[in-house]
């Protein structure tokens, strides 16, 4: 047995085909513009093709006792895939521009049903339109920038394609023809995008945080060892020797977790201007070996 595989872009086309419209010239912009994108002159009659069964039951259902059976044959070139056939009771010719705004809606969710797709949002936000012609083409560009969307275009093997970049301009056009459904999932994975970058930048910022504590602990350390044999934490004041201890004895500690060790605790800031006291002393006592000049064997 067959399993029907699912996408993005078939789910919102199934969901889409089973909403009719209730009003009556919304539907007739819907059939006109199925026979339109979707249609193609075979013997005198006008047929339309599609590989979802949820458009062909669309098609009928918008044509009524007009239409003709639903004759399915399989497509070598697709995989083997069904492909259903329909006789449309449609002129096929190019609709007049709809007056209404509803109706260049329906217009556009007929173009998606007919030659639209959505990729998967793992793969980067677009939509695209494969028309039939040219002129089909630009009449999808007009219903887009009639939502205030600017289109994209370009020739893939020989045929217009009408696309868009970016979730923003794609969320537009999708609620505009009633694919709510598909917004609800495709703002899903933002909000799953963003609060993974989030956290990546958040552990990313922790991680340098924690890289330069640990680098200026061991440089504390150090001169601190250096001033205890130098100087000798007998003489210093109380403050900066307990400071001094506490540095050596906990060398991964933070500031803050040194503060809170001290007698009484202290704030991380305290604590670091007794470091920066400690840090002040060693630079003296370093400059006058620093400064003494090197003496040669004769």
């Amino acid at each position: 047995m067959a399993l029907t595989r699912s996408s993005l872009s078939a789910d919102a086309k199934d969901a889409l085909a089973r909403d009719l419209p209730a009003a009556v010239h919304c539907r007739v912009a819907l059939r006109d513009g199925l026979a339109y994108f979707a249609g193609a002159d075979a013997g005198g009659r006008r047929v339309v093709r599609t590989r979802r069964a949820s458009i062909a039951r669309l098609v009928r259902s918008l044509g009524g006792e007009r239409e003709g059976n639903v004759r399915r044959t399989i497509e070598p070139r697709l995989y083997r895939s069904t492909m259903f056939e329909i006789d449309f009771d449609a002129s096929g010719a190019l609709p007049a521009w709809p007056r209404a705004r509803c109706d260049r809606r329906m217009e556009l969710r007929a173009a998606f049903l007919a030659c639209g797709s959505l990729a998967a949002p793992q793969a980067g936000y677009h939509l695209e339109f494969v028309p039939p012609s040219p002129e089909a083409a630009a009449r999808i560009g007009r219903l887009i920038r009639a939502e205030g969307i600017e289109p994209r275009s370009m020739l893939r093997k020989g045929r217009p394609v009408t696309y868009l970049k970016g979730l923003d301009a794609i969320v537009v056009v999708l609620s505009a023809i009633g694919a709510h459904g598909a917004v609800l999932r495709l703002e899903d994975v933002r909000a799953l995008k963003e609060t993974k970058n989030r956290i990546h930048r958040l552990v990313n910022t922790e991680t340098a945080n924690v890289v330069r504590a640990a680098s200026a602990a061991a440089v504390q350390r150090d001169a601190i060892a250096y001033l205890a044999d130098a100087y000798g934490l007998r003489n210093l004041s109380p403050a900066l020797r307990e400071a001094a201890q506490l540095r050596l004895a906990h060398p991964d500690e933070t500031l803050a977790e040194l503060g809170r060790r001290a007698l009484p605790p202290v704030g991380k800031a305290t604590l670091n201007g007794r470091i920066v006291a400690l840090m002040r002393l060693v630079r003296r006592l370093r400059e006058p070996r620093e400064q003494e000049p090197r003496t040669h064997p004769a």
